[in-house]
This record gives C-alpha cells, sequence and structure tokens, in this order.
C-alpha cells in the first residue's frame, strides 16, 4: 500500500503528492497522466482570481470555478477534463488548502452541470467564468425525495413526482444542456451560438404540463433574451413548419423592428404537438 494512498480527511504535501501522481504542479486543476484521476484545489488564495468556490444544499453539492486566471474561461485543459470525466473514467478528488503548500483530500466528486457566471480577473477585467455544479458521491438524497441518479453526464431526475422546487433547482441543468445539445448551443431564431445568454424554455410551460412533458426535451426551446422574453409572454409563436407568428397586440413599432418578420425555426416533429398549444395563448 502506497504511503500516499488517497485518504478523505488526509493532508498532503502538494509536491509530494505531484512527485507521486504527477500532473500539473501550478493552479487549481491537476490531471495525471499515468492515474484516472482528477485533482481540484481550492483556496481563499483563489478569490484573488474571481475563484467562488464553496458547498451548498448541506455540502451536498460543490461550485468549482474553472481555470484561466485572465480573459474568458473555455472549455479545455483542466475544464474539458472535469466536464468529461465520466466519459474518460476519471474520478474528481477535491482537496483544500489548509496551510501553505498544504492540501487536504476532502471530497470525491461528480461532474453535474456548469453555468456561466460574471467574475474579475486576475487583472480585476470582468470576464465568463465557468462555474462547475459537482456533487459529492456521498451525498444524501434532497428533502424527501429519491436518491437522484448520477450515471449521465448531466442530473436527470428519475422521477418528477413530489419532487418539486428540486427538480426546477437540479433538473433545470440537466433540461438546458438537453436543448443546448438539440439545438447545436444556437438561438433557435438568430443563430447567436453565445451560450451563456442563451436561455432553455418550455414550450407549453411548466405550470401547465405533465410531469413527462417537463422533461420533454420536444417541449424546449432555445433562444436569445429578447424572442425567449416575447415567446414566454405569447407575443410571438411558430407555426408548424417554423415560420414565425407575431401577435396583433404587438403595437410597439420600435419592438417590430427588432423582430425578424420573416424568421424561421427548425422544427421537429414531436415539437408540433406543444407548438398547437403555445399557439393558442397568442395574444
Amino acid at each position: 500500500m502506497s504511503s500516499l494512498e488517497l485518504q478523505l480527511g488526509r493532508e498532503y504535501k502538494r509536491r509530494e503528492l505531484h512527485d507521486f501522481y504527477g500532473g500539473q504542479r501550478q493552479g487549481g486543476i491537476s490531471t495525471p497522466q499515468k492515474y484516472p484521476y482528477i485533482f481540484i484545489i481550492t483556496s481563499k488564495r483563489g478569490e484573488e482570481h474571481g475563484y467562488v468556490d464553496g458547498w451548498i444544499e448541506n455540502n451536498n453539492f460543490f461550485l468549482y470555478t474553472g481555470e484561466g486566471q485572465i480573459g474568458d474561461m473555455e472549455f479545455k485543459g483542466g475544464n474539458k477534463a472535469i466536464k468529461y470525466h465520466r466519459q474518460n473514467d476519471k474520478q474528481i478528488f477535491l482537496f483544500q488548502e489548509t496551510k501553505k503548500t498544504f492540501i487536504a483530500l476532502k471530497a470525491e466528486l461528480n461532474f453535474i452541470d456548469y453555468k456561466y457566471i460574471q467574475v474579475p480577473d486576475t487583472e480585476g477585467k470582468n470576464r465568463r467564468a465557468i462555474q462547475f455544479r459537482l456533487q459529492s458521491v456521498n451525498a444524501e438524497p434532497v428533502r424527501e425525495v429519491e436518491p437522484i441518479s448520477i450515471t449521465k453526464p448531466h442530473l436527470k431526475p428519475d422521477k418528477t413526482e413530489r419532487q418539486g422546487l428540486v427538480i426546477s433547482r437540479v433538473g433545470q441543468g440537466y433540461y438546458r444542456q438537453e436543448l443546448i445539445k438539440k439545438f447545436n448551443g444556437r438561438c433557435a431564431v438568430t443563430s447567436i451560438d453565445r451560450e451563456e445568454i442563451l436561455i432553455a424554455s418550455h414550450i407549453v410551460p411548466w405550470r401547465l404540463s405533465t410531469d413527462e412533458e417537463r422533461l420533454d426535451v420536444d417541449n424546449g426551446i432555445l433562444l436569445s433574451p429578447l424572442y425567449d422574453a416575447l415567446f414566454d409572454k405569447h407575443l410571438i409563436s411558430f407555426k408548424d413548419d417554423g415560420e414565425i407568428l407575431i401577435a396583433n397586440s404587438i403595437k410597439d413599432d420600435n419592438l417590430k423592428t427588432n423582430i425578424r418578420l420573416n424568421a424561421k425555426i427548425i422544427v421537429t416533429e414531436g415539437m408540433k404537438k406543444y407548438l398547437s398549444r403555445h399557439r393558442l395563448l397568442l395574444r
């Protein structure tokens, strides 16, 4: 048994850990080549670079800011390794700095979801950062719901009955990622691919959908903010062939000039039954 076997709660000298396992000696994410591990290190000093890390929801989930000190963060290097750790059969271990050059192993985690946040970089300039949502492998069930499956890259609830806010909080990440894949990370109307501003919405609203419909990707659409707001308020809708419909109640010419009057989206067969219900509420 190695003297540097990974044990929860154990403190390690970081240099010695890297001497044994390999991986990057600097930064917050280390990816040893000869071991199926990913080490992520959190410390108070990360706040100097705009990193926002910490446990939430009774220590079941950990929010971790990706790597990159200057400019917008991208899914490459350690960030990419975290996102695809399950596909690559890698385990994620969270270490927390205890004192200078020493870190303690706090948890093993699984990638669940991510979102983009705005934080300053090392130079104080505002930038887009990746905030990972990671779940402890020892996480307890949330409230009275059944344990959540983590066999997929994103967290999809197995059941929706009795989950209420749990689904709206945990399930949204899965649903958004499925819509991003379906629409290739682009607004259905404008093809804008700035993922951080795109909004994943239900065609038939959550409150009017059955449990099955709430998780049906065909009941979703990915839109940029203006079109999402118009669609959500039933000021626009779409025909089965994808042509845009504009509500007669829009009298503001300034608003109309910002709507593509000849816009047309791609409508899959499964979306048609939801769009027909959405059109009934066009104002």
